[in-house]
């Protein structure tokens, strides 16, 4: 009989990660339910493209055990991705996020301190946004152009904010559910039949299986004609709208 072992770090990563999917499908149901008086705005969930081409996003907020492997992997296997990183990550682990950008990797912002940005002020919802920014230029030089919300957790106001930053709220239309401790055989069953042109899946770099399934991953994505390409390369930079599901298309 096997026998778990949960860390106060494994707890709080579970937390998170159910957190962030209940509510991203919270928000979204309620977007095509609810009669609103005025029009909810939504980010980026996937986008319309006729290329095969899909984006594989890691979110990264507390550990950083298996950053380098994933990065191996990758480089092993001529993939680019993008990783949305929080900024007392980036504290932490500064070299990592120099070796995400030198891998030729996305980098994300996941904000400064993962909170719920809804419950916010204004002013406080741009700090939360710009210092994570200003943390990643300073190593990298280069300054953040897209963003997901901590927990899937948005509204009208935040998005607002990000688009005067001239930024993009990118969200996902697959979960692998890595989070949830799902072996590789579950979570190619939860991405491969969800697969179609512009989609963007979701893991994260200190989920269990996540570095042994990705190679496989991978290759069965490849193996259905696709591309992986990182979010920067799939979506529309401008002239586009997004419809009630969350597609970005082109005017």
């Amino acid at each position: 009989m096997k026998i778990f072992v949960l860390t106060k770090k494994k707890i709080i990563f579970l937390l998170s990660c159910f957190a962030t999917s209940l509510l991203a499908f919270s928000f979204t149901f309620s977007n095509f339910m609810s009669p609103a008086k005025t029009i909810k705005k939504l980010p980026i969930y996937n986008v319309q493209r006729e290329e095969k081409i899909v984006s594989i996003s890691f979110d990264a907020a507390w550990g950083n055990e298996q950053t380098q492997n994933l990065l191996d992997i990758l480089k092993k296997n001529d993939v680019k991705t993008t990783f949305f990183l929080v900024g007392m990550w980036v504290d932490k682990y500064p070299e990592s996020v120099k070796a995400i950008f030198d891998g030729g990797h996305d980098i994300g912002n996941h904000s400064g301190t993962h909170p719920h940005l809804p419950k916010l002020k204004e002013e406080d919802i741009r700090e939360e946004i710009e210092s994570c920014n200003d943390k990643v230029e300073k190593i990298t030089g280069k300054r953040p152009i897209l963003f997901r919300f901590p927990y899937g957790d948005y509204d009208n106001k935040s998005i607002e904010i990000l688009h005067d930053l001239n930024m993009y709220p990118i969200q996902w239309n697959i979960d692998s559910l890595d989070w949830m401790d799902k072996k590789c055989d579950e979570m190619c069953k939860r991405i491969i039949p969800k697969l179609s042109p512009g989609s963007i899946i979701l893991m994260h770099n200190g989920a269990k299986y996540t570095p042994s399934s990705l190679e496989t991953i991978i290759n069965k994505i490849k193996d259905e004609g696709y591309q992986i390409v990182p979010i920067s390369q799939i979506i529309h930079k401008d002239n586009y709208t997004i419809n009630n599901f969350g597609t970005q298309i082109l005017k």
